[in-house]
């Protein structure tokens, strides 16, 4: 089949595009950097020219509430235009757990938009909703920083390594289309608190965290459960601390 990876030359687009080459698909990895912009629709009709299936796994430049709303709603629209054109049979977005648990922030809002969008497009889909990146809990440290301490809340947070995630895109974008969506997550469930403590440990990194239940998820409350999987979820095979195990060693 031909496969147009959206965001392709990301994180997950550029493992995603590897596994389904390995196994005899033709890829376009689409993003502004190869031609493809989908927020003008610049490249698009001809990226998605004689494709079966496209996956969204693309995200947004910018994290500021009407930014990030813009970015997926017009995306979203101009992907599943073209797609619908040249007759696509499957189209995939990869979204987040928790997603549909309120309240939520900005990004999440944003997401959610992108999905009512995909299942009104009138195409043949599946949403994969995966929990938090391994590879981002840097980042989310980052954003808890306050003064040289960690504040973050103790709510349970499932991650899960990119290349579980790619792994379980290729399934799905070579399986038939659910009309709805499926989860997947890690395998182990840690505070937000304790899996930081670990990671700032494994680096050698001096601060402290503190737990701090109002400290919330990227400016919205989180519940207890909210960043975890439901039952029938799909568990991925890495686990958090043989990950982050092997990025020390390599760091």
């Amino acid at each position: 089949m031909k496969i147009v990876i959206i965001g392709g030359t990301g994180l997950i687009g550029t493992q995603l595009g590897a596994l389904l080459q390995q196994r005899g698909h033709t890829v376009v990895a689409a993003a502004p950097s190869t031609g493809v912009n989908t927020l003008t629709g610049q490249g698009l009709d001809a990226a998605m020219q004689g494709a079966q299936v496209v996956v969204d796994a693309s995200n947004s430049p910018s994290f500021e509430a009407e930014a990030v709303m813009r970015f997926f709603e017009t995306s979203t629209r101009n992907i599943t235009r073209a797609a619908a054109a040249a007759g696509v049979t499957h189209g995939v977005a990869l979204s987040i757990v928790g997603v549909d648990q309120p309240p939520g922030n900005a990004y999440f809002h944003a997401k959610l938009a992108q999905e009512r969008l995909l299942r009104e497009s009138g195409l043949p889909y599946t949403i994969v909703r995966a929990t938090q990146f391994h590879e981002f809990i840097g980042t989310i440290a980052d954003s808890y920083t306050r003064d040289g301490v960690v504040h973050a809340p103790s709510a349970g947070i499932q991650t899960i390594a990119s290349a579980d995630v790619a792994s379980a895109l290729a399934d799905t974008a070579l399986g038939a289309p659910l009309n709805g969506w499926r989860e997947i997550g890690g395998p182990q469930r840690m505070g937000i608190d304790a899996l930081l403590r670990d990671y700032l440990a494994a680096l050698g990194d001096p601060r402290t965290v503190r737990t701090d239940d109002s400290a919330g998820y990227f400016g919205a409350p989180v519940r207890a459960s909210t960043l975890q999987t439901r039952e029938g979820a799909w568990i991925a095979p890495t686990p958090w601390q043989a990950w982050l195990a092997r990025s020390t060693q390599t760091a």
